[in-house]
């Protein structure tokens, strides 16, 4: 009996450390739960940029799904965590879904956070059941130097001094300078410079430096879900670079926005909303 109730207390005290556990895990990102239905939507923001970025897009799918959005760690207002880098944040992402038994998401990513969508689809294909990517290539820096390749070791510190040197009004200036050429609907450029500002200034230059030397072109030939990906009007101009770049994609359905820039949810809503619909839908 005495051998018993001490199984017994072990048995508890594990489940409760198991509870603690599970309670208490951190992950490189906040999330907000909101809708309901059986299907699930997990949205990724983009460099620096809030999960408010989401807010409009998700009232067209509370309705019938269940949406996870992610503001990442460090990102507009979001408390830094350590280790800031592209492979950590799109592992966790992977291991936030399993871990809260989340099945077969669409994912739905805007510029970093479309090449996190990327990622995620290509290294854990049985994870998702779409992907949706907003104005985010495999390798972005390619599109600016096609002789572009990924540095094995790759040093962030000098942009990290650099960053971090600069006072708080050097940066608001310039992401206020940088604004405009991302975003055409001027009512929302305070709100992203915003988001900017109030991002921590080691892992804004952590992740600005480590996204600038990712390429998933190979990559992406692993991923197996339908891929919708929406770009930019005048990516259209560079039609033959960008669909080079996704060739091992070979899900891909590509879109390009009748106007604006590279925050299309803003720009181009109407079409954005329509082929978001339509995808998820499909």
């Amino acid at each position: 009996m005495k051998k018993y109730i001490i199984l017994v207390i072990a048995l508890l005290f594990s489940a409760l450390c198991l509870n603690v556990f599970a309670q208490t895990k951190q992950y490189p990102f906040e999330v907000t739960k909101t809708g309901k239905g059986k299907k699930a939507i997990v949205f990724i923001p983009g460099f620096a940029s809030s999960g408010d970025v989401w807010k409009e897009t998700k009232v067209n799918f509370e309705k019938d799904f269940t949406c996870y959005t992610l503001t990442m760690a460090g990102f507009a207002g979001v408390k830094p965590q350590g280790n800031a880098t592209f492979k950590n944040w799109e592992n966790e992402i992977a291991n936030y879904i399993k871990d809260n038994k989340i099945e077969k998401p669409i994912i739905i990513g805007h510029s970093m956070g479309g090449g996190l969508a990327l990622a995620i689809a290509a290294d854990y294909p049985d994870l998702v059941s779409k992907i949706i990517v907003v104005d985010a290539l495999p390798c972005l820096s390619a599109l600016m130097d096609p002789s572009f390749k990924a540095k094995e070791n790759n040093d962030c510190s000098p942009m990290v001094t650099q960053m971090t040197a600069m006072s708080d009004t050097q940066f608001y200036d310039m992401q206020k300078k940088m604004a405009p050429r991302l975003l055409a609907d001027t009512s929302k450029l305070e709100m992203l410079v915003d988001w900017s500002v109030k991002s921590d200034r080691k892992t804004f230059a952590e992740m600005y430096c480590d996204f600038s030397n990712t390429d998933l072109r190979d990559k992406i030939a692993a991923i197996k879900c339908p891929s919708l990906i929406l770009l930019e009007s005048y990516f259209i101009n560079l039609k033959p670079a960008i669909e080079e770049q996704y060739k091992n994609l070979k899900t891909a359905k590509f879109q390009y926005a009748n106007k604006g820039l590279h925050f299309i949810m803003y720009d181009d809503t109407e079409w954005y909303l329509e082929q978001l619909s339509n995808f998820v839908k499909s």
